[in-house]
């Protein structure tokens, strides 16, 4: 049975880049690798990619194979066995991709530190006029005794001999398909690449103390429940001389007994007489930039909203004000004297108890359909 085309086997063209090349053999050895695929003839397609790309990866080989096909120079053919797993595309860089994520970090290269949380709780008018504000969270600083190296003053740590300062450790296993090796943290030096032989005494060999240390917040005017503040280089220190973390600041606000936000905007219910709704009259209402007068027009039912324009929450990203909407309740009176009592009833005689607007009459008639059953 003669050998199906390399070319076609990885499905790409005869004039595809060494990139194209590639990437079609590592979809086909993700799809079947014989540790994830199962099926009867997965080793086998595993195997068959593996020989076209040992062949089209490399650019002697593909030039034979292109002139000479299977049978490769003087006949000899391209052998196409599994080789050691060490080999560019072999068994053992597959298994790192399903089982070691890929390539390894470097364990000597600079890392930045971990970023760092706190909340901060605000009144109302703090959040809407921001503040300056000093705040001490805890924290880990590198230590000062070592300068953040973790080895006694006067020492310095030393390559890990295990692993050669990798940080990691070559497993080698033989298996049916070649000579696997699959590469583990290294549990002399757990990954760092180096061995402290006398720890500093302040932070015990890890360089780092908790301290409590005081950061300064500038808080913008119009901030909200929930947003954050980031502070760029407040966090855990980096690793290796790597750069800092950083600080974030989560917003909480208290609420208010008068006023409600809604983002930009506030909203507040205020109480008139009943006197003031049927008349009319102007009122003062207080607002987070002091009071201003609103005139309450005759005949202002319960429930009646009116906006006082830019009175709102600044935008905390400076784009304007928002609106203070303002509800109106009307109260009912209590506790009448006889001469006010009087008054009412003679009010309630004159206009023979019918509303004198649409909606109200619509009202009162559902009302008293409701009392017939209707």
């Amino acid at each position: 049975m003669s050998k199906r085309d390399y070319y076609e086997i990885l499905g790409v063209s005869k004039d595809a880049s060494k990139e194209e090349m590639k990437k079609a053999y590592r979809k086909l050895a993700r799809k079947y690798h014989p540790d994830v695929n199962k099926e009867e003839n997965a080793a086998d397609k595993f195997k068959e990619a593996k020989e076209a790309y040992e062949v089209l990866g490399d650019e002697q080989k593909r030039a034979q194979y292109d002139q000479f096909g299977h049978s490769g120079p003087q006949g000899q053919g391209f052998g196409g066995g599994f080789g050691g797993a060490e080999d560019f595309g072999g068994f053992g860089d597959i298994f790192d991709m399903f089982f070691g994520g890929g390539r390894r970090r470097d364990p000597n290269a600079p890392r930045q530190g971990a970023d760092l949380q706190y909340t901060m709780t605000l009144d109302f008018e703090e959040a809407i006029f921001g503040k300056e504000s000093d705040v001490e969270i805890p924290k880990e600083e590198s230590c000062d005794t070592c300068n953040g190296s973790g080895a006694k003053p006067g020492t310095s740590p030393k390559t890990c001999t295990h692993c050669n300062g990798s940080g990691q450790l070559n497993m080698e296993q033989n298996t049916p398909f070649g000579r696997v090796v699959n590469k583990r943290v290294c549990h002399h030096c757990q990954g760092s690449g180096k061995i402290i032989p006398e720890k500093c005494n302040t932070c015990g060999g890890a360089g780092t103390v908790n301290k409590r240390k005081k950061i300064h917040i500038s808080i913008p005017a119009g901030i909200d429940e929930g947003q954050q503040i980031r502070v760029s280089g407040q966090g855990e220190p980096g690793v290796n001389g790597g750069p800092s973390g950083d600080l974030y600041v989560v917003i909480q606000v208290k609420p208010h007994e008068f006023y409600q936000r809604e983002g930009d905007h506030i909203f507040c219910e205020m109480p008139i007489t009943f006197a003031q709704a049927a008349l009319g009259d102007e009122i003062q209402i207080p607002t987070v930039h002091g009071k201003v007068k609103l005139k309450v027009p005759a005949g202002t039912q319960t429930g009646k909203t009116f906006r006082l324009k830019g009175k709102g929450a600044p935008n905390v990203r400076g784009y304007g004000h928002g609106d203070q909407h303002v509800k109106i309740r009307v109260i009912t009176p209590t506790n009448l004297n006889e001469r006010q009592k009087e008054l009412l009833r003679e009010l309630n005689d004159i206009s023979g108890d019918k509303a004198t607007d649409e909606h109200e009459d619509s009202f009162f008639q559902r009302v008293k359909r409701a009392f017939k059953g209707e």
